[in-house]
């Protein structure tokens, strides 16, 4: 009896061990067999780089993964691939399948949805839809421009190379390098200038710099002092004597004012000048004959 027991404690623990591998084996892959799933067929005639359990994705997002592959050998040239999508995804007619790859995941393969009004049934096929991938575009559309490309660096190298051997090139390398050491000689020799130089400069400026402060204050103290001065009064002082020059000239252009007749009346002119001749003469006379005018007498 305990041998038996002993017995059926191993099988089932061999049952439990196959069991775990299995289950554990397809977890490793990423297949998880209790979630539920549609599952769809695509025949490929290609299938490099794609893998159990490769991604299936709409539009870049994982939907479900290659649950099997396996070569048709009913229909030679075509491979079945067996996709396990979410059972919530429904595929509309016109639906059909790509491969697509990636130069770090590898291949995968992308559903593109139709508009069709019914269903794919689960397990049908869906069409495939043969699409370039990475390396087939770089072998079909880069290559050929990297082939036409190839010849012209191939050139450029040998000119290139031409153009180092030029003993001229030589000598305008050796003629910028002489001329590299005297721009260094005379940006060390501006920096010997500036050293001398410019704390001098700098004194002269702070000396300017102390007169101006003062030639400032003086400017300062003049502009209070003519603040202070009576401007007002002396205004009206001016004022009032240009009232009167302008009343003395009033008065000489006037005719029937005194200033006016001296001015303008020739009768009066004429009159001064022959009184001025009298006394001209009457001085002359008195010269002449002073007896005539002063009488002394003696006692």
């Amino acid at each position: 009896m305990k041998k038996h027991r002993k017995e059926f404690v191993i099988g089932l623990s061999v049952i439990l061990a196959g069991l775990i591998l299995f289950f554990g084996i397809d977890y490793l892959k990423g297949i998880n067999l209790l979630n539920p799933s549609n599952f769809y067929y695509v025949e490929f005639k290609n299938v490099s780089g794609l893998e159990i359990s490769s991604p299936v994705t709409i539009e870049g997002y994982k939907v479900g993964q290659v649950r099997e592959i396996s070569y048709d050998y009913d229909h030679p040239g075509k491979i079945k691939v067996l996709l396990a999508v979410n059972d919530k995804l429904k595929l509309p007619q016109g639906s059909y399948a790509e491969m697509g790859s990636t130069l770090l995941s590898g291949a995968y393969v992308n559903l593109k949805l139709g508009e069709g009004p019914g269903m794919i049934p689960a397990g049908d096929v869906v069409p495939l839809k043969e699409s370039k991938g990475m390396m087939d575009a770089v072998t079909e559309d880069i290559m050929p421009a990297v082939g036409t490309i190839l010849p012209r660096v191939d050139s450029l190298i040998n000119n290139l190379n031409t153009l180092a051997g030029d003993p001229h090139l030589l000598a305008a390398i050796q003629r910028l390098d002489g001329i590299t050491t005297n721009v260094y000689g005379v940006t060390q020799g501006l920096q010997t200038t500036i050293n001398r130089d410019v704390p001098k400069f700098m004194g002269n400026a702070n000396n300017i710099t102390t007169r101006l402060d003062s030639v400032s204050r003086n400017l300062q103290a003049l502009s209070y002092n003519l603040r202070q001065l009576p401007l007002s009064a002396t205004m009206d002082n001016v004022n009032e004597i240009t009232n009167n020059l302008s009343a003395f000239s009033r008065q000489l252009n006037d005719k029937n004012s005194t200033l006016g007749l001296l001015t303008t009346d020739p009768e009066l002119y004429n009159r001064l000048n022959r009184v001025s001749a009298d006394i001209d003469s009457l001085i002359l006379d008195v010269k002449k004959n002073p007896k005539r005018y002063i009488s002394i007498k003696l006692f």
